[in-house]
């Protein structure tokens, strides 16, 4: 009686086997993973994304301004942060400081939205079944793999973002792109999807950016809730949530920011790069070391108030849509 099923499990084990594991294995996983996905971490994302960026983005477009100065004639000179805004309000208004605007709102709340959402459904695929907490490392994989896909999805946006802020002429109509649909097809047009892509390669260093803030932000809220004996997942102040991810995002900003110099200087429609190598040795040669850290002050004092109005947006937004006291 026993022998018959014994001998029918060998056989449905050899005949499983026989097929290729890696395809059954990969479906299997991107099963588990999709089974975490939950849409509240996605609005919850991108509702943060979209409050910080409407707040803050005069100062993201002072800090791709700068981080482009490569001494080209036909770019304005700026003294500092203060001049350059005081100098964009002079010549274009208001609007000149929301050049860019909506493929920040775009690229931000997509981003933002797409990385917790992606982020939580991994973490949770790789916590399934397990008692323990995620390791700082398991984070930070987490959080990576997040930011690939994120960026794999948003980097044409950015593109466009960063050909919008870097047209300088005050006068509407001798612009070249006339806003963030006409920029998308005229890159098209003009430069194939190559085109849409530039700067993804530094963008793909990039991740390591989000994902070493997010590791920070992870560890710095279980050691803070196990001090003061919490569970690891408690609910905490906005001071709190806030200084969690302030500290984090200047973590991340002061290890990682030469990519976004090398990014920016790639999506430039003003300058001709051989791909990064080229920028780096160009950089290296014109402007030393200093020259793959200009546009860090306006990008610290943009980020990291930006950051704390993500995290602080998401976390409650995403505790009220899970029913999370």
């Amino acid at each position: 009686m026993s022998s018959a099923p014994n001998h029918r499990t060998v056989n449905v084990t050899e005949t499983e086997s026989s097929k290729p594991v890696s395809a059954v294995s990969l479906a299997g996983h991107v099963k588990q993973v999709l089974g975490h996905v939950k849409i509240e971490n996605l609005v919850a994302g991108l509702s943060g994304g979209v409050v910080s960026t409407m707040v803050l983005h005069p100062l993201d477009l002072v800090k791709i301004r700068f981080a482009v100065s490569d001494g080209l004639d036909l770019r304005p000179k700026y003294s500092g942060i203060m001049h350059c805004m005081k100098s964009v309000w002079q010549q274009e208004g208001l609007r000149g400081l929301y050049q860019g605007v909506t493929p920040n709102i775009w690229g931000a709340g997509a981003s933002w939205g797409l990385y917790f959402f992606f982020y939580n459904a991994i973490k949770g695929y790789t916590k399934e079944g397990r008692q323990t907490e995620l390791t700082a490392t398991e984070h930070l994989v987490s959080a990576a793999e997040a930011g690939i896909i994120t960026l794999t999805i948003t980097n044409p946006i950015w593109v466009t973002k960063t050909r919008l802020v870097l047209q300088y002429n005050a006068d509407p109509s001798s612009k070249q792109y006339k806003g963030m649909v006409d920029a998308l097809i005229k890159i098209y047009r003009y430069e194939g999807v190559a085109g849409l892509y530039k700067g993804y390669v530094p963008g793909l260093f990039g991740t390591s950016h989000g994902a070493l803030q997010f590791m920070a932000y992870e560890e710095l809220k279980r050691d803070y809730n196990k001090y003061r004996k919490a569970p690891s997942d408690a609910k905490l102040s906005a001071w709190e949530y806030i200084t969690m991810a302030a500290l984090s995002k200047i973590f991340a900003v002061a290890t990682t920011y030469p990519y976004q110099v090398v990014r920016a200087r790639l999506q430039d429609q003003h300058n001709t790069y051989n791909g990064v190598i080229d920028v780096v040795r160009r950089t290296w040669r014109n402007e030393g070391a200093i020259g793959f850290y200009k546009g860090i002050i306006p990008n610290v004092i943009r980020v990291t108030p930006a950051c704390c109005i993500t995290f602080v947006v998401y976390e409650n937004v995403s505790r009220y849509l899970l029913g999370k006291s």
